[in-house]
């Protein structure tokens, strides 16, 4: 049987390897000679990592899955947070936070309201009134069932994404909103079949708050 002799590495001692004297779990006061640090003991680390396997479940993990929200023409929803407050109703004033992203163009971030800040540098949500048409139909479906204070991702196809150059919300910055439009709207990708991967829109919304009118 071949016998392994462990011996002390001369470098500044991890404190994962070593334990030094006067100096525990210090990079900086460990010395890098062997006379002032110790080895921890083969045994020692075999019971660390058996105690640590021990507290591991290999089960495999619950993974998230977005779920087709009904009567949604095909929005799916990811809730990472449930709210606690009321859910809104057609014609109460929503405002939202969002985080807004083209899937045409590897995710890409096209407006986020955690940008738009007031003069004391808090950030604006976004309102509008629930049924009202003014933005696209996939948010106003995610929103109704949502509660004040949740937080979704939402996948939007096309269908309930942005139909024409006016729907809200809408980037700010002119630049934006003419790559996500000339991109959405490209008439020859169009013509190739291309709608869907085009015109598909994720979005975390938060919903801050509902007030009925």
């Amino acid at each position: 049987m071949t016998m392994i002799k462990l011996v002390p590495l001369p470098l500044p001692c991890p404190t994962y390897l070593y334990s030094c004297h006067g100096h525990k779990n210090s990079f900086a006061s460990c010395s890098s000679s062997p006379k002032s640090r110790r080895v921890i003991s083969l045994s020692a680390v075999t019971l660390s990592l058996s105690a640590l396997s021990s507290s591991i479940s290999w089960a495999n993990p619950q993974v998230p899955k977005f779920l087709e929200l009904p009567n949604s023409g095909g929005v799916k929803a990811l809730d990472l947070r449930i709210g606690n407050g009321e859910t809104p109703l057609d014609g109460d004033v929503v405002a939202i936070h969002y985080y807004g992203r083209l899937a045409a163009k590897q995710g890409w971030r096209f407006d986020s309201t955690y940008d738009h800040k007031d003069k004391t540098g808090e950030p604006i949500p976004f309102s509008f009134v629930l049924g009202s048409g003014k933005v696209i139909s996939g948010i106003e479906t995610a929103v109704r069932s949502m509660k004040a204070g949740g937080l979704r991702r939402v996948i939007i196809p096309p269908s309930q994404g942005y139909q024409n150059t006016s729907q809200e919300p809408l980037p700010p910055n002119y630049f934006d909103r003419q790559r996500l439009f000339t991109t959405i709207f490209n008439p020859t990708r169009l013509a190739n079949g291309e709608g869907t991967t085009l015109g598909t829109v994720i979005f975390d919304i938060e919903l801050v708050s509902r007030r009925h009118l």
